[in-house]
């Protein structure tokens, strides 16, 4: 069977949906892979490599289509690569059904098999191919980047000769797999990060990673996770105005805001309004990974970067997976092999489109000449994890977020500093300086009360 990839024509997608790496990989088992010249430039990849790895360059879209049993890309088709297709074919793309009716009925015309690689269903067994969640993990961590780059100071406390630098606060709206992903690099490069989502049973992940998880006082239950296809519910309006009304609490605290709330085939619901942009300090940035849909924040633009009036910087690009090309198209073309792998269980090339699998059943929108989104439900029940019997103590009407305690299993900043104390007496001067910033350091940036009376000690002690 031959798999081929369409060089991706869409502006500024950098993206390429086999890597050379993934050839290989496809290669082994028994298949053979083309590529349109050109496809994988962009992310790194030239055809020299491609040729090296055993695949064939294609010179043109129509060649390669024609000469290909399996195609594959990354953004949904357009009207003239799906004319290309025949019903002995199969288009393996993200598609977006719920917004592309006509080229579905395009597609049902050809009686060419689709299967939208961001319809894979969240179950366990299909997590290999969640093109989805491996997007949504380079977009979390480059939001994170990005917002770096337009933020005037460290992440990270320091104590320095020129004086303090305190930490920045980052909020992270909403603890998927993009939210956790912005929450573990903001928590690595020295933050204070903070996180809420409307499923508390992600608040011990959050804690995990070392951020605080943002409580409601507010007694609704959601639906577990599990009901929605591992995303969150959609919320009361009670729940929605409790929501709203601790941002604004919190909102003039924090210097760095990163929203992730998004469902497909939805709207993104609106979470931060004008009048806390309004609140916020001068040198701000809001990241809005919901742009697409309408954004999360009132006043985000798609694809621009703003300032408002009182200087904080919003940002609402839509291409994030697209600025790390090559990591993106890395882990999207070992999603795209996983799915082919799962297509032909025989590892003999031929196609067998099951359509009593799950993830084939719930990823296939057009098959044999007709339309097939959308799908059942699938029969293994979606990731998620199980309801707390006891949450921990809730944040409301305290007048600003407080850092959280770790979990007693791992306390991470004593555990890591405390047994220093019994040692410093018998280290050089020079050395026990060295310590003393490092302690100085941790008492700014994690305010713990024990380290602040030992740190005052050791001063003393240095001065004698």
């Amino acid at each position: 069977m031959k798999i081929g990839a369409l060089k991706e024509i869409s502006t500024g997608e950098q993206r390429v949906a086999l890597t050379p790496e993934s050839a290989i990989q496809l290669q082994k088992l028994g298949h053979e892979c083309v590529v349109q010249k050109g496809a994988g430039s962009a992310a790194g990849f030239s055809d020299a490599q491609y040729k090296a790895a055993g695949v064939e360059v294609a010179a043109t879209a129509a060649a390669l289509t024609k000469a290909c049993d399996v195609i594959v890309k990354v953004r949904p088709p357009t009207e003239a690569e799906i004319k290309r297709l025949s019903p002995e074919k199969t288009l393996i793309s993200f598609f977006y059904p719920g917004a592309n009716e006509d080229l579905m009925e395009l597609a049902k015309s050809k009686g060419a098999s689709v299967i939208a690689m961001d319809m894979v269903p969240r179950i366990s067994r299909a997590q290999k191919m969640d093109a989805l969640s491996s997007m949504a993990n380079i977009a979390g961590y480059r939001a994170v980047i990005e917002a770096g780059n337009n933020f005037g100071r460290f992440f990270t406390g320091q104590v320095t000769a020129a004086g303090k630098v305190p930490p920045a606060k980052v909020l992270v709206v909403g603890a998927g797999v993009a939210g956790l992903a912005a929450i573990g690099t903001s928590t690595s490069l020295g933050a204070i990060t903070y996180a809420f989502d409307v499923r508390p049973e992600v608040a011990e992940q959050v804690e995990s990673m070392g951020a605080e998880f943002v409580f409601l006082d507010f007694s609704e239950e959601q639906a577990d996770g599990a009901a929605t296809g591992g995303y969150a519910a959609v919320s009361s309006p009670e729940f929605a105005a409790a929501q709203l009304a601790k941002f604004r609490e919190i909102a003039p605290d924090m210097d760095i805001v990163i929203t992730t709330a998004l469902i497909p085939n939805r709207e993104a619901p609106e979470l931060w309004t004008a009048d806390m942009v309004a609140s916020m300090k001068p040198g701000s940035v809001i990241i809005d990974l919901a742009a697409e849909k309408g954004g999360n924040c009132k006043l985000t633009v798609m694809d621009e970067r703003i300032v408002t009036d009182n200087g904080v910087i919003i940002i609402g690009y839509t291409d994030f997976p697209s600025r790390m090309a090559a990591q993106a198209s890395t882990l999207y073309s070992n999603n795209i092999r996983h799915m082919v792998s799962d297509l032909t269980p025989e590892k003999d090339g031929v196609i067998v489109h099951d359509m009593e699998d799950d993830v084939i059943r719930g990823a296939t929108i057009a098959h044999a000449g007709e339309i097939t989104f959308p799908p059942p439900p699938p029969k293994i029940q979606a990731i998620a994890a199980k309801p707390k019997e006891k949450l921990p103590e809730k944040t409301a009407g305290k007048s600003a977020p407080k850092r959280c305690r770790l979990s007693k299993s791992k306390p991470r900043t004593k555990s890591l500093y405390w047994p220093l104390v019994g040692r410093c007496c018998f280290w050089s001067a020079a050395t026990l300086r060295r310590a003393l910033c490092s302690i100085l350091s941790c008492l700014f940036c994690r305010s713990l009360s024990a380290s602040k009376s030992f740190g005052m000690s050791a001063i003393r002690c240095i001065r004698r």
